[in-house]
C-alpha cells in the first residue's frame, strides 16, 4: 500500500462512518414517521364515531397546510411557490384528498391493522401500473410479488364473506387512487422541490375540502373532539416532515422495507383503543403483504428504480 493510499484510508473510513450514521438516522426517522401515521389512522377511526367525516378531513388538511406554511415560508420565501407544473400539483392534491376521504370511510368500517395492510399494497400496484400504462419492463419475480400481495389482500378482506360486505371496495379504491398519486409524485419529483410539492398538496386539499365542509359542519359536544382532530392534523404533518428528513438522509429504496413497521404500530393502536386484534387468517394475509412488499423494495435496490413514497391518509 502506498503512502498516499495509507493517508486516505482514515478519510474513507470516516466517510463510510458518516454515511452509515445518516442511513441509521433515516431508518429511525422512517420508523417514527410510520408510528405517526398509525396514530393518525387510529385517531381517524375514533373520530368517525362522533365527527362528520368531511369535517374531520378539513381539519386534518387545514392543520397541515397552515403548519407547513408557517414553517416553510420564513425559510424558503418566494421559492416555495415556484412550480413548473401547476396542473399536476392540483391533480396530485385532488388525488390525495380522494385517498384521504376513502381512508376515513374505510376506517369507519375496518380495523386499523387490516386497513393499514391493504393500503401498503400500493407499491405493488404501482408495479402493475408501470407495466400496463408506462410500458415498463417488469420481471417475472416482480409479477410474482404483485400476485402475492393481492392474495394477501384477498385473505384479509375475504370478499363474499360477512366481515365487511360492500365496505371492501373502499380500501381497494384507496389503493387505486393512491397508486396514481404515487406515479404522479414520481413525475413531479424529477423537476419540483419536494417541499413545494408538499406545500401545494396541503393547500389543494384544504381549499377543495373547504368547498364541501359547510355541508357537514356541526357543533361538537365536547372539546375532546377538537383535541382529537388537532391530534390527527399534528400526526399527519409531523409524519410527513419526518419522511422528508428521512429521505434526505438515506435512499428511499433503503428505507421502504421499514415502512411495513406501520402494520405493527397499527395492530398496537387497534388493540389499545378498540380491543381489536387480527385473527389468524388476517395475520397470514398481513405477513404475505409485508414479505412481498419488502422483497419488492429489495428488488428496487438491485434494479435502481425510481423510489416511491408510502401511502398517505
Amino acid at each position: 500500500m502506498t503512502a498516499a493510499a495509507s493517508a486516505d484510508a482514515p478519510a474513507r473510513k470516516n466517510t463510510r462512518d458518516i454515511e452509515s450514521e445518516r442511513i441509521l438516522a433515516g431508518i429511525g426517522l422512517v420508523v417514527l414517521a410510520v408510528a405517526c401515521f398509525a396514530t393518525l389512522d387510529s385517531a381517524t377511526k375514533l373520530s368517525t364515531t362522533g365527527v362528520p367525516i368531511l369535517m374531520g378531513i378539513w381539519v386534518r388538511y387545514a392543520f397541515q397546510a397552515i403548519a407547513t406554511t408557517a414553517v416553510l415560508v420564513p425559510t424558503r420565501g418566494a421559492a416555495l411557490f415556484r412550480t413548473r407544473h401547476p396542473k399536476y400539483q392540483l391533480l396530485r392534491g385532488v388525488l390525495l384528498l380522494a385517498s384521504s376521504t376513502l381512508a376515513f370511510f374505510s376506517l369507519r368500517y375496518m380495523p386499523v391493522a387490516e386497513f393499514t395492510s391493504v393500503v401498503l399494497i400500493a407499491p405493488l400496484v404501482i408495479t402493475l401500473l408501470a407495466a400496463t400504462t408506462l410500458k415498463e419492463s417488469v420481471s417475472p419475480l416482480r409479477w410474482a410479488l404483485v400476485a402475492g400481495g393481492f392474495v394477501g389482500t384477498l385473505v384479509i378482506l375475504r370478499p363474499g364473506g360477512d366481515a365487511f360486505g360492500w365496505a371492501v371496495l373502499l380500501p381497494i379504491g384507496l389503493v387505486i387512487t393512491n397508486a396514481w398519486f404515487q406515479v404522479l409524485t414520481s413525475k413531479l419529483a424529477q423537476t419540483e422541490d419536494p417541499l413545494t410539492i408538499h406545500f401545494y398538496t396541503g393547500w389543494v386539499g384544504t381549499l377543495v375540502a373547504s368547498v364541501l365542509v359547510p355541508l357537514a359542519w356541526t357543533a361538537l359536544p365536547s372539546w375532546h373532539w377538537w383535541a382529537l382532530l388537532c391530534l390527527m392534523g399534528f400526526m399527519g404533518t409531523i409524519g410527513h416532515f419526518l419522511l422528508i428528513l428521512a429521505y434526505q438522509r438515506a435512499p428511499a429504496s433503503t428505507l421502504t422495507p421499514y415502512l411495513y413497521a406501520q402494520i405493527g404500530f397499527a395492530m398496537l393502536g387497534g388493540w389499545l383503543l378498540f380491543a381489536q386484534m387480527p385473527d389468524r387468517v388476517s395475520l397470514i394475509g398481513m405477513g404475505l403483504i409485508a414479505i412481498c412488499g419488502a422483497a419488492g423494495a429489495w428488488l428496487t435496490v438491485r434494479e435502481r428504480r425510481v423510489p416511491i413514497e408510502p401511502a398517505e391518509s
